[in-house]
């Protein structure tokens, strides 16, 4: 273990560097810096090594060159189990640097602002902290490189203890160091690569580098002989399924996070009190209340008392006692794999650990973020390849949508028709949804023809004994054909709404008029592959 007897400190990101380094120097710990960071410890009443002091050669180029000098990295880079080393860091008078602690001009954050010039950019590309996070993180069995603040009091805790760094905590850190400067010179070349010949942003550039943290090994993938892992954006501030925290329950498998992923992206469609459930990523269930958590539930249930089980249920609300009743309710016949929710009381908490069968179930709390920016895009794997599209959030005011047929919409069809619509957009095409104005009738999924698809979501209904009268639908797409719409029409569908656009719309619509249905067109398609 090398004892730490000096640090280099050069910081774009202040957050914690004060406490830290009056903690390295109370130690005796000799600190070299640059710049900001040097006033800023400076004006702390901490003693600093001004880097130009140290190599003997002044900060130039308005600080572009301050630290790229041998002085500094062979200080840095010399092997201390080396004798030729020693004989010339000796012969030189050249002095160790021990641990070096820093973070890098905020690339990300300037160009991310809407007024970012190109020279505001460029200038923003550090060049000499990517230089030392290198040489340090390289020579990590005798250098210690600390780029995290959250990093800052483990360190300062083991020099403090043992005078130094373990080697598993400086491999450690030298892992964080590579994976910073891989990310920087990434997000670097996504920008040039974003970049016309007039050196404007366009919306997909030449590049695409994207980094993931693992959050843990998963049991196996979507079958057992499958491996997997789950990872997740480190710099992620949504409300996702990756921010989720586990309270309750099993081990997470690859299929649980696909299919919670897609129960939380189908209830952030809600505002109002909701409850979906989640099963093989399509909808089997989804319900609103204007009064109760626990209703919304019941009625999310009722939907499809079948396929619920086994299935994940998200809900938007804390969940009560009311609630954790309502689920105890479904366990005497079944289960569901995941409960999502933003919180869980303490009674809710206890009735659904209240015994060995329920704690199975895997409590998630979602978290609910203010201000929080969404992910922008999205990526789907192909072999070999990969597709990056802009995520899907398109939205209609349904109230605002043409009406194509000789009825209008009544205000009732039109609460039930913003519902399907909002369901139908989380289903596998080809999507075909029965609703009422709070809650799911019948559901198709996924079938090569929508024809197809109208004929499950009828029958489905049919066997679990929902009624279909009086229902509206929705469709994903629009009805190539009138056969879809004929079919949810003899079911007592009285109103439809969908993208319009089809060769065949005006067969469509006359179909709807013959069947007196209300119909409107969104000039919005949500297909899901």
């Amino acid at each position: 273990m090398t004892t730490v007897r000096r640090a280099l400190i050069s910081v774009s990101e202040k957050r914690g560097i004060v406490e830290f380094a009056r903690g390295l120097a109370a130690l005796g710990i000799e600190i070299l810096s640059t710049g900001g960071t040097a006033k800023t410890l400076t004006d702390a009443g901490i003693a600093v090594v001004p880097v130009e002091q140290f190599t003997g050669f002044p900060e130039m180029l308005n600080g572009r060159v301050k630290t790229l000098h041998p002085k500094i990295h062979a200080g840095i880079l010399h092997r201390r189990d080396d004798a030729a080393h020693m004989r010339t860091m000796t012969e030189h008078g050249l002095k160790p640097i021990d641990l070096v602690i820093v973070n890098l001009y905020p690339f990300e954050q300037t160009v991310a602002r809407p007024d970012c010039t190109f020279a505001d950019a460029v200038e923003n590309i550090d060049i000499g902290g990517p230089s030392l996070l290198r040489a340090s993180a390289k020579n990590h069995a005798d250098v210690g490189v600390v780029v995290d603040p959250d990093d800052y009091a483990s360190v300062l805790e083991a020099v403090r203890s043992t005078g130094g760094l373990t080697a598993t905590h400086k491999l450690t850190l030298a892992k964080k160091a590579f994976q910073l400067t891989a990310h920087y010179d990434a997000a670097i070349s996504d920008y040039l690569g974003s970049l016309d010949e007039h050196q404007q942003r366009v919306p997909f550039g030449e590049t695409l580098h994207l980094q993931y943290a693992k959050v843990q090994d998963l049991r196996y993938g979507e079958n057992p002989h499958q491996t997997a892992a789950f990872y997740r954006q480190p710099t992620i501030t949504e409300s996702c399924i990756a921010n989720a925290r586990q309270i309750q329950g099993k081990e997470l498998s690859f299929n649980n996070i696909v299919d919670a992923n897609a129960t939380l992206e189908l209830l952030k469609e809600f505002d109002e009190i909701a409850a979906v459930a989640i099963k093989h990523t399509n909808p089997c269930g989804a319900a609103t209340s204007a009064t109760s958590l626990a209703e919304a539930f019941r009625k999310c249930r009722a939907c499809d008392p079948v396929s619920i089980f086994g299935g994940i249920v998200g809900l938007n609300r804390e969940v009560d006692e009311a609630t954790a009743h309502e689920i105890l309710e479904l366990y005497k016949e079944g289960f569901i794999e995941i409960l999502l929710a933003p919180k869980f009381s303490a009674q809710a908490l206890e009735l659904l650990a209240s015994s060995k069968r329920l704690l199975n179930i895997r409590l998630m709390e979602i978290p609910t973020l203010t201000n929080a920016t969404p992910a922008r895009l999205e990526v789907k794997p192909v072999i070999g390849g990969m597709l990056l599209q802009e995520r899907d959030f398109g939205r209609v005011r349904v109230e605002e949508c043409e009406v194509v047929t000789k009825r209008r919409p009544t205000p009732e069809e039109y609460r039930a028709l913003a519902f399907a619509w909002r369901v139908c957009k989380h289903v596998k095409s080809n999507a075909i949804v029965l609703a009422r104005g709070d809650s799911v009738v019948g559901v198709g999924a996924g079938q090569m023809s929508r024809v197809d698809s109208a004929k499950i979501a009828v029958s489905r209904a049919g066997d679990l004994g929902l009624s279909t009268q009086g229902t509206v639908v929705g469709s994903d797409a629009f009805f190539p054909f009138r056969d879809g719409l004929d079919v949810v029409a003899r079911a007592g569908a009285t109103a439809a709404i969908q993208p319009g656009g089809s060769m065949r719309d005006k067969e469509v619509i006359a179909a709807a008029d013959e069947h007196g249905m209300a119909m409107v067109v969104t000039g919005v398609r949500h297909f899901r592959h």
